[in-house]
């Protein structure tokens, strides 16, 4: 089982960020993590959680990083029983609020492996994204985190803005590998709607060459790109998890999780879910839902997809892309090499 807590502060709102996190309303804080415990400590029943149960716990966001050390310490506390004594304990966090001492804090209560917001080590791209942080700021925390003792590090690198090019790039993943990470996530801009940019949609450019660019540097030095976005030394135990359809408990507001064939939905109004953080609406998934997430799932990535959940039709033409050298099947299971064609892969099959 894998549990993610979601964070829904910010310090600003990035130009491309959709995710549910609001600027300001810090004054919440305390009464947003009771009410998170609340919905925590319903899950774990609802999850039937057992003593070591829970193989990773992510905190995401939103920035985790703006909220205290001291206020996740009772969601810690109730967690601790059901931690697997192994468990992969993830926090997200902005190089302009991860301080020393709230990186000391965060490991104190036991979290072993930050992923760092980074984007770029390019000033002007970062000023141009809305990032709060400067490039010395992203490179000091890090290295801070290193020498506290984190036993795993990644940054996030984000491609394809506007005037992005291979030279700049290169520098940015040249800087990345200076550091003492384990992990990279790159992450391809798109344009929500409903962010800052989807008025300003051309902050996008269309450059398909740059996606295999960014792979290539990132893999040659050593990195193994097991996801369509994610490359490590390091794999992530939690990431995996979701591409498995693990169960997974999802708390706080605009988090999801999931449960066999359900997914739950609690409020994403920081003020709603404060008065009533059990209020979840509930998805039921049909067989051929659930078939559709593991195909995408899996071809976007190193678990793959089980010959033994495909229609005949459905293996019938994975065979022939077999064939055609797009997919490798080994041992019962169909594997893609080429992530970046995870999406018409999956179509061909399911249509």
């Amino acid at each position: 089982m894998l549990v993610y807590l979601h964070i829904p502060y910010c310090d600003s709102k990035c130009h491309y960020c959709s995710f549910n996190s609001y600027v300001g309303k810090f004054d919440t804080r305390t009464a947003y993590m009771d009410a998170l415990y609340r919905q925590l400590f319903f899950e774990l029943k609802r999850f039937g959680a057992t003593k070591e149960s829970i193989e990773t716990l992510f905190i995401g966001g939103g920035t985790p990083s703006t909220v205290a050390p001291e206020l996740y310490a009772p969601l810690f506390d109730l967690l601790k029983p059901y931690l697997q004594k192994n468990a992969e304990i993830t926090t997200e966090a902005n190089p302009n609020s991860a301080t020393k001492s709230w990186l000391s804090g965060m490991k104190a209560l036991g979290v072993n492996r930050v992923s760092f917001g980074v984007q770029s080590f390019d000033a002007a791209k970062l000023k141009a994204l809305n990032r709060a942080h400067s490039p010395a700021q992203a490179k000091e925390a890090i290295l801070c985190a290193k020498a506290l003792g984190f036993e795993h590090l990644s940054l996030d690198l984000i491609y394809n803005y506007q005037g992005d090019t291979k030279a700049l790039l290169g520098q940015d993943i040249q800087e990345a590998f200076t550091l003492p990470i384990d992990h990279i996530s790159a992450y391809e801009l798109t344009i929500e709607e409903g962010t800052a940019f989807s008025n300003t949609p051309q902050a996008r450019q269309e450059n398909d060459d740059l996606a295999f660019f960014v792979s290539e540097e990132i893999r040659k030095r050593g990195f193994l790109h097991y996801e369509i976005s994610n490359y490590g030394i390091y794999q992530s135990k939690h990431n995996k998890g979701y591409w498995r359809l693990e169960n997974y408990i999802g708390a706080g507001a605009g988090a999801v999780g999931f449960l066999k064939d359900r997914r739950f939905y609690p409020q994403n109004s920081i003020d709603a879910y404060i008065q009533n953080p059990l209020k979840i609406k509930k998805e039921i998934l049909s067989e051929e839902e659930m078939l559709t997430e593991k195909i995408f799932l899996g071809l976007r990535s190193a678990i793959g997809i089980k010959s033994s959940i495909l229609t005949e039709t459905m293996h019938s033409k994975a065979m022939f892309l077999v064939e055609e050298k797009k997919l490798i099947y080994q041992n019962e299971i169909f594997y893609n090499p080429n992530y970046f064609l995870s999406d018409s892969l999956a179509l061909y099959l399911l249509d």
